[in-house]
């Protein structure tokens, strides 16, 4: 996994993408918390549920399909609504969360096809430095080595694909 902090850069350089005044911001907030929900699953840790199962850590929480009920969920419930820019916005900010882990360097992979595959995938290139779990532990040598890698691999792609997001808007 990567950061908290990291996670909501990928769907606010998306956002830029979609058509102006399709996504409110109510949405755009919902998509940054979407981007951050699938890591929730390390409260199984203190259940016992353990790393490699189904609702371990990247399990079922980093599939598509929960990415697309969690969506579908948000997308209904929002009190903006949005119809279907919503509803893609969301499931592709939830689905941004595996897709970034698995770019990372450390854990078992994800889950992307639970619960119809138990196997994990990573990408074969991993740039992205997993970091420590606590906070003390992030404020060590580690956790700066992880800042930078964030920055190299996810906050200064995400910049660059928001204003070319921004630079066709406004050619269109």
């Amino acid at each position: 996994m990567s950061t908290i902090i990291s996670h909501p850069a990928v769907p606010i350089a998306l956002s830029a993408f979609f058509p102006d005044h399709t996504l409110s911001p109510e949405i755009l907030l919902l998509g940054a918390i979407c981007s951050m929900i699938p890591d929730l699953d390390v409260i199984g840790f203190a259940f016992g549920v353990r790393y490699g199962d189904l609702w371990g850590h990247r399990g079922m929480t980093h599939s598509v399909l929960f990415a697309a009920c969690l969506a579908a969920f948000l997308a209904v419930l929002s009190h903006e609504g949005g119809g279907w820019p919503a509803f893609l916005f969301l499931f592709l900010s939830t689905l941004s969360h595996p897709i970034v882990d698995a770019f990372t360097d450390g854990g078992l992979g994800v889950a992307l096809f639970a619960p119809f595959s138990k196997k994990r995938y990573f990408f074969p290139w991993r740039p992205i430095a997993v970091p420590p779990i606590g906070i003390r532990a992030f404020f060590s040598a580690w956790g700066w080595r992880v800042l930078k890698s964030e920055i190299r691999w996810i906050w200064l792609p995400s910049s660059l694909v928001f204003g070319v997001g921004l630079a066709v808007k406004s050619l269109l």
